[in-house]
């Protein structure tokens, strides 16, 4: 099962490698709060800035459920009210980093863009996360990740031999190269920023991130090792009978990985296909479909539990497929202490690890305005201003 995490109540990390930044996340979805998680996650105090609509009565008793909220206080600000823009401009010059996800141009038209947070912060780094991207001919139009991922030239790859391509959830263009890139990026500039003095705009697009995931299928490609017009023929693309998944007798799946040849002989032997002169050429792509059929015969023969038994441990290059609940409960995550609980909910554990300044997840997920009056107080706000902006409607509490 996976380990628990106690709210231990804490407002800003104190013991990951990004212990001391400050982070102002302007409320988005997906990517966006991804990347504030992960800064989270490593330490960095990030306050969560939502929308003073988003306010309808007392925070409940209860954690939010969106865990990329974990780890942050919220506050609420009106950003169409003057005294909400102020209270947002105050709060940047004390801080390091600020994120949005706002189509290009709406911060400006907010008076929070750049060049109004450099005004007041020259050393503030500035993180913004769209799919197209600030500038070019989509730049304003609406879009998802599977749109993205399409325009990126990943999506098309996605896909079996003669099936359309399948969307790998929202895991490439949201997460992959949108979130992922957009903390990357913060903590380049971040480090920059130390050396220089300077603030800088990180630009982050999600089609730009998914493209740069495709690298190595660009080089693939250049030495003939992957054909694009053909998905679903080449080595990581389910093309070969040694890497893809396979269906068992209990209606399970496996999967296979032996590419190097003293892996592929392994599999060989604990199938029982060793000498077999069909399998003998591992890398003749013109015999792959067919030995793939017989392959699949051969494991849908035995059931995922007995390929366990046969194969975990070995250099087969073997994994169960594993639905989210079961991977929570495998032995291998629960030594390695992957997933944890907090509030009640089990979910993934922060990642990477460091062996000197652990990460850890300092809070659950906030309620909108949670934490309005303790955060402005924290930075430096009088009372008797907080009461003002909370009167005026500049700012709404939970």
């Amino acid at each position: 099962m996976a380990a628990s995490v106690p709210s231990s109540g804490k407002t800003t990390g104190m013991s990951g490698p990004l212990s001391g930044y400050r982070i102002i996340e302007i409320a988005g979805i997906g990517p966006g709060p991804f990347a504030a998680m992960m800064l989270a996650d490593m330490g960095a105090e990030v306050i969560r800035v939502e929308r003073a609509q988003s306010v309808r009565g007392p925070a409940p008793d209860t954690a939010h459920w969106d865990i990329l909220l974990r780890g942050r206080r919220n506050i609420a600000l009106d950003l169409k009210h003057p005294d909400g823009v102020a209270t947002l401009l105050d709060l940047v010059e004390q801080a390091d980093g600020l994120i949005e996800g706002f189509r290009p141009g709406v911060m400006e038209r907010l008076g929070i863009g750049p060049a109004e947070c450099h005004a007041r912060n020259p050393k503030l780094v500035f993180g913004r996360m769209t799919g197209w991207g600030q500038e070019g001919p989509y730049a304003l139009a609406a879009g998802h990740d599977i749109n993205y991922i399409s325009l990126a030239g990943s999506l098309a790859h996605f896909a079996r031999a003669g099936e359309a391509p399948v969307p790998p959830l929202n895991m490439v263009g949201d997460f992959g190269g949108g979130g992922m890139f957009l903390a990357f990026g913060v903590v380049c500039a971040l480090l920059e920023a130390q050396r220089s003095g300077q603030g800088q705009v990180v630009d982050t697009a999600m089609v730009d991130g998914a493209a740069t995931l495709m690298s190595m299928f660009w080089a693939m490609k250049t030495i003939g090792m992957f054909d694009e017009n053909a998905p679903g023929t080449n080595l990581l693309d389910t093309g070969a009978h040694f890497y893809d998944v396979f269906e068992c007798a209990d209606g399970k799946y496996v999967s296979l990985g032996s590419i190097e040849p003293q892996f592929y002989a392994e599999l060989m032997r604990l199938t029982g296909l060793e000498g077999d002169p069909d399998f003998a050429k591992q890398m003749t792509k013109e015999h792959w479909p067919q030995l793939k059929e017989r392959l699949r015969a051969v494991m849908i023969a035995k059931t995922s539990a007995e390929w366990c038994a046969l194969m975990e441990h070995t250099d087969v290059c073997f994994a169960p497929v594993l639905t989210m609940s079961e991977a929570a409960a495998h032995p291998h995550n629960v030594a390695r202490g992957t997933f944890v609980e907090l509030a009640g909910v089990v979910q993934p554990a922060p990642a990477p690890r460091f062996s000197r300044t652990s990460a850890q997840v300092d809070s659950p997920p906030a309620h909108p305005g949670q934490h309005s009056r303790q955060v402005l107080a924290d930075w430096g706000f009088s009372a008797d201003r907080i009461e003002s902006l909370i009167a005026n409607g500049a700012v709404a509490s939970a």
